[in-house]
């Protein structure tokens, strides 16, 4: 673990949600990886983008102008795009390497949307939708809800209720609209880019580094009691016993009733002979 790039990202995100540099955050995370990254030299490009942007929309007339310049700008002329030839590859989440090879998931491109909008004056928020991340853009009392993973193209109503489709299950009540496009918080845009990298590493059973993502998560919300049981399931394969057993303990102690704590408990029994056999 680069403890250096954890104590950052601790000094980041300890700060009011609306003052977090969520970029800078997301460069932090992928310092974790690249201990030798320039995260300034990416702000700096950032702002370079910004700068060339900021030129392109001055002759604007509407929100539709302002957006179909933006998607022309970053998705023609600096051509990024989603990576769907190899969505899973895990340099899709690091933000370094989508400034570099111009790739993407939808959150990354989102990420990269609501920076260069911000820095040109745009209010643009993250939405977490269900499955794919989306980002809306308000301006001048009007709302809409855009897909940088699709080249920032604007969804309306219908659009987004057909995707809905492949999200409900029968019986189940209808999707409240509204609500699924609340804006997310900067500290929920940071947690589920680490959880995506954290589900990618244990698909690959790379624990080491699915332990790295659990405990930047642990930053944001150290009391997440679903992050609790999965470090200590990843101490647990590394043979970790202690500290396997310290957060199982403390997953217990904070959900006593939880569906899986006869389990744990006789996990805790057989980690406890494991640990004294070590002595």
């Amino acid at each position: 673990m680069n403890e250096a790039a954890l104590n950052r990202f601790k000094g980041i995100v300890t700060a009011r949600d609306e003052n977090i540099n969520l970029v800078e955050a997301a460069l932090v995370v992928a310092s974790n990886e690249y201990p030798d990254l320039d995260i300034y030299a990416c702000l700096r490009s950032l702002v370079m983008m910004a700068d060339e942007l900021q030129l392109l929309v001055l002759g604007c007339d509407d929100t539709e102008d302002i957006v179909e310049t933006m998607n022309r700008y970053i998705f023609d002329e600096l051509g990024f795009s989603g990576n769907l030839a190899n969505f899973n590859d895990p340099r899709n989440s690091f933000f370094n390497d989508v400034l570099e090879r111009r790739l993407g998931i939808p959150l990354t491109l989102s990420i990269l949307y609501m920076e260069l909008g911000s820095r040109i004056g745009l209010d643009i928020q993250g939405v977490s939708f269900p499955g794919h991340f989306l980002v809306k853009l308000q301006r001048d009392g009007r709302e809409l809800v855009l897909d940088p993973f699709a080249g920032g193209i604007i969804l309306d109503e219908d659009e987004l209720r057909q995707r809905l489709k492949h999200f409900t299950r029968r019986g189940r009540r209808r999707w409240q609209l509204p609500r699924l496009l609340q804006p997310a918080s900067n500290r929920a845009i940071l947690a589920r880019l680490l959880r995506n990298l954290k589900n990618l590493y244990f698909e690959a059973e790379d624990f080491e580094h699915a332990l790295e993502m659990v405990n930047f998560l642990l930053v944001l919300s150290p009391s997440e009691l679903a992050e609790i049981r999965d470090r200590a399931y990843i101490h647990d394969q590394l043979d970790c016993f202690r500290a396997a057993i310290e957060d199982y303990q403390r997953y217990l102690l904070l959900s006593p009733e939880a569906d899986d704590a006869t389990y744990i408990q006789t996990r805790l029994t057989d980690l406890k002979l494991s640990a004294e056999r070590l002595h």
